[in-house]
């Protein structure tokens, strides 16, 4: 099983109906992508991010299924401009000592494809994520 994690600062002049939107397209994501097993949309308690989104995902395949739903680029379309910092990552009970790699190659075949979004992804004033391999 892998855990997708976003946590998210939405950007001061974020109104709140772009982000009731951005937080709604996020709660679609999980109804709409067959590989999402479950998903929680909301607040984030404990930290200095506003929001949070996890999306739990079988493997792989499953994440690259994720990846390239036409409702999880929407969600990027309209939410990462809102955004002030950005975090994503992955939390796995995979035995595998190279999933991080392979997690951060389904990335970067995502973004390959989409100069676009990887151009959104650049353009945020904080990010990190689960896109780049963890240290050894």
């Amino acid at each position: 099983m892998i855990y997708h994690h976003n946590r998210m600062v939405f950007k001061t002049t974020t109104t709140e109906a772009q982000r009731a939107e951005a937080l709604a397209s996020l709660r679609n994501q999980g109804e709409k992508i067959d590989a999402v097993i479950r998903y929680v949309v909301g607040r984030d308690i404990g930290g200095e991010f506003g929001y949070s989104a996890v999306f739990v995902l079988e493997d792989l395949k499953g994440y690259w299924e994720y990846l390239m739903a036409p409702a999880h680029a929407h969600t990027d379309e309209i939410g990462l401009p809102l955004l002030e910092r950005f975090v994503s990552y992955d939390t796995t009970d995979s035995d595998d000592p190279k999933i991080a790699g392979k997690i951060a190659e389904l990335h970067a075949r995502r973004y390959a494809g989409n100069p676009a979004l990887a151009a959104l992804v650049a353009g945020l004033p904080s990010y990190s994520g689960s896109s780049a391999p963890a240290p050894a």
